[in-house]
């Protein structure tokens, strides 16, 4: 999916870089609004496309990742999630971060949605996948900095965590929300 470029539009004035870190890259910017007004900070967070996966296992099991979220100090259920490398297909990086997490390969995917964390502060988009009749093939790998464990959870069980604000990463939660909804 494009980003879309429709509607009013602010006219940068100026730009410029005030950090720039593997993880962290942030710019100022100085705006002009369609009615003339002029913004003189706006700060934008930029990030490569991230990517998720609703994995689901031959017996219906959905693959979830539960870890620790250092900004908010909580551990909660995630889907399988990850970054687009430079130049990595979105479903390619879906596939090699469930992989890489959890062991899980193969299945049938299909494309299910793109969405914005943020789209005020925030340049990147998410892609969201559904893999069906995923098994378990390999040693998961994880990344020096992750530290996760993998459950096998029930339809009826993600729903609980849903409605027990179990999730929290809202990411995670509008594609979930949206397969259930559209489950056949």
């Amino acid at each position: 999916m494009k980003k879309q470029e429709r509607g009013l539009k602010h006219r940068v004035i100026e730009s410029h870089y005030i950090h720039k870190r593997p993880w962290l890259t942030a710019r100022c910017e100085r705006l002009e609004m369609a009615d003339g007004r002029i913004i003189p900070e706006y700060y934008v967070l930029e990030y490569p496309d991230w990517v998720n996966t609703i994995a689901i296992t031959k017996d219906g099991r959905y693959i979830m990742t539960y870890q620790y979220r250092h900004a908010l100090q909580v551990s909660e259920y995630e889907l399988c999630s990850g970054v687009c490398e430079d130049g990595e297909d979105p479903i390619d990086a879906a596939r090699r971060e469930l992989e890489e997490e959890t062991g899980y390969t193969g299945g049938k995917w299909s494309y299910l949605m793109t969405i914005s964390a943020n789209p005020s502060t925030q340049n990147n988009l998410v892609h969201c996948y559904v893999a069906r009749d995923v098994e378990l093939t390999s040693e998961r790998h994880l990344d020096p900095t992750e530290e996760l464990e993998v459950h096998l959870l029930t339809r009826d069980e993600v729903i609980e965590l849903l409605k027990t604000n179990s999730i929290l990463q809202a990411t995670h939660i509008a594609p979930l929300w949206r397969f259930i909804a559209e489950e056949k």
